[in-house]
């Protein structure tokens, strides 16, 4: 059988492959600490699993409106949106895909900086466009400049994505970073943007920042959110897209009613709990986040040739570990995360599957038990190459 080009140009996801591989050795007998996965390891919320028991009960189990649950979308729209400019998708992945599918043509280009999520790129493959990679550095915390997103756009560009908190190095942007990047796409009326805000409500310093804010912006911004990260509830696939465009949202609600119809009913019901019921849950799981980023970090800070900005959301960590590079067989980040798998037994992911190669990630959505273990592990083999 021929394989179609475009699956063929497709990388796979370097995270969820650890995490089989991660799987495989468990499967043999080894005991690996999985590092790779940004999965929340609480439980769903007790009000949530009712609400799925209750939708079974009630039968919810037939075809939906294919932009989701009525009652969903006005949840998701709050004050500043209505029902009409949300589609709510199979998770939030889906939903990026979407909007992405919808907007470029192949040629367009799409801004995306990096160190970014590993799915971005491959969804602008999909769509023939082209990605235009703005490499960030340690010393500005990771984030896109103003100077920087400027000298990126050229009349090719439709489309910036930007993500914050940030996967993988958990940077927030500030609300004068976002004025200084508004300002520049205020003089660039073609493009785009695409807010991921997955994270928004995983943050440690102040609260969440959002490109909504800006009317500047508000007839081409698609934001991204979904109920996975907070919520404990990756499982569940649930994810949305806002737009206050009307033909983006039109493009996005004919593609998904060839594609998938709808996200699933039961499962849009326990997002509209989530939604709609106390955030106690979500900020009590913030609060644990919270304190396994300062293990994480503390025992981080031990361990030498290593170096990292603390992370203000999220729940990963990103150090740069280029300083044992050229030690042993280690030359890259990929080579790192083998060694760490095969001799901490310790599942990262490597950095250059973000596109930043200096660095690996590591998920503290994981207990304490596991953060000590997987940290006393890593400075043990990594002393090995000194």
């Amino acid at each position: 059988m021929k394989i179609s080009n475009r699956i063929k140009a497709l990388a796979e996801s370097q995270s969820l492959q650890m995490a089989a591989r991660c799987q495989e050795l468990r499967q043999q007998g080894v005991d690996v600490v999985s590092m790779s996965l940004g999965e929340p390891d609480f439980p769903t919320p007790a009000h949530i699993k009712q609400a799925v028991k209750d939708a079974v009960d009630a039968d919810f189990s037939h075809y939906g409106q294919v932009p989701g649950l009525l009652s969903l979308r006005e949840a998701i729209a709050g004050d500043r949106y209505t029902a009409n400019d949300v589609i709510v998708s199979v998770g939030a992945k889906q939903a990026i895909c979407h909007a992405v599918m919808a907007l470029i043509n192949p040629g367009d280009e799409v801004v995306i900086p990096t160190p970014c999520w590993v799915s971005y790129s491959e969804m602008v493959k999909l769509a023939e466009g082209t990605s235009v990679f703005v490499p960030t550095t340690y010393d500005t915390d990771y984030k896109l400049t103003a100077k920087q997103l400027e000298a990126a756009i050229t009349p090719k560009t439709k489309l910036l994505i930007l993500c914050s908190p940030n996967n993988p190095t958990g940077s927030v942007y500030s609300h004068q970073e976002l004025v200084d990047l508004v300002a520049v796409l205020v003089r660039h009326p073609q493009v785009y943007v695409i807010s991921d805000e997955i994270y928004n409500r995983i943050i440690y310093t102040g609260h969440h920042e959002s490109l909504a804010q800006f009317s500047e912006l508000s007839d081409r911004l698609i934001l991204i959110d979904g109920v996975s990260k907070a919520y404990a509830m990756t499982g569940y696939r649930v994810g949305w897209m806002i737009c206050k465009d009307k033909e983006v949202v039109a493009a996005c609600k004919k593609l998904q009613s060839q594609e998938i119809t709808c996200a699933t009913m039961v499962a849009q019901k326990a997002a509209e709990a989530a939604v709609r019921g106390s955030q106690d849950c979500v900020e009590q799981m913030r609060r644990i986040f919270e304190q396994r980023r300062d293990l994480m970090v503390t025992l981080a800070r031990e361990i030498p040739g290593i170096h990292f900005e603390v992370p203000e959301g999220a729940f990963y960590l990103f150090p740069d570990v280029s300083e044992y590079y050229g030690k042993g067989h280690i030359h890259n980040s990929n080579d790192m995360a083998e060694y760490l798998l095969n001799d901490a037994h310790v599942a990262v992911v490597s950095g250059s599957a973000f596109g930043e190669d200096n660095c690996i990630r590591l998920s503290y959505a994981t207990s304490e038990d596991n953060i000590r273990e997987a940290m006393h592990r890593i400075r043990i083999s990594l002393a090995k190459l000194m």
